[in-house]
């Protein structure tokens, strides 16, 4: 695994301990001399994470929408920047350029950005793991409801089963390197014709 893509909350959060798990997370990752990938801002625990690694002397990329770039929240320093249409075109890109995804602490958009990928990967648009960094429990109730959607039929044993959740950043990057993708929902087969369905979805955007 050659590069993780984190997706985290745009501002600071409430405690303190956030901020650390932001600050450990792109250290880390840049001492393991893995690429940090991310959604390219340089405010609240994204700006904290790409710091962290640049610090340590880690690689960053970051992917941001237009939008943002000219509400000046790009982060000015990164080892490389693209800049996409939109949000759409920016979750794309993180998906192509990453190996793995790691949700930190956030609101709405990191959930529905890891959201995402773990649906892509059940699907087999690509075959890629999914974690949640469960800081101080701030994912207990998502994951309840994870398995709730499991118990109640909505979700197969097989994804729920694997995606991996970890109050300790080794032990999500430990489980991120032996991760063993299940069979998508509906085939390994139907892989490309899945990927052409977004494609064609995308023009619609």
């Amino acid at each position: 695994m050659n590069s993780i893509a984190i997706f985290c909350g745009s501002s600071l959060g409430s405690d303190q301990i956030f901020a650390d798990i932001a600050k450990l997370t792109g250290e880390t990752i840049a001492r393991q001399g893995k690429t940090l990938v991310y959604g390219g801002g340089r405010s609240g625990l994204m700006g904290i994470v790409a710091d962290s690694a640049l610090a340590a002397g880690g690689q960053v990329i970051g992917v941001i929408p237009q939008g943002l770039v000219d509400r000046e929240l790009a982060h000015p320093h990164l080892t490389e920047l693209y800049i996409v249409k939109n949000m759409h075109e920016r979750k794309t890109k993180i998906s192509e350029l990453s190996d793995g995804f790691i949700a930190l602490p956030g609101g709405a958009g990191t959930i529905e950005e890891i959201f995402e990928q773990w649906t892509w990967a059940q699907l087999g648009i690509h075959l890629k793991p999914c974690a949640f960094l469960n800081v101080e429990g701030f994912y207990d109730d998502l994951l309840k409801f994870i398995q709730l959607t499991t118990d109640k039929g909505f979700s197969r044993a097989r994804f729920t089963d694997v995606l991996i959740h970890s109050p300790s950043l080794e032990d999500i990057l430990n489980r991120l390197e032996h991760y063993q993708a299940p069979e998508p929902k509906w085939g390994v087969k139907d892989r490309e014709e899945l990927v052409k369905l977004e494609d064609q979805d995308k023009t619609f955007d």
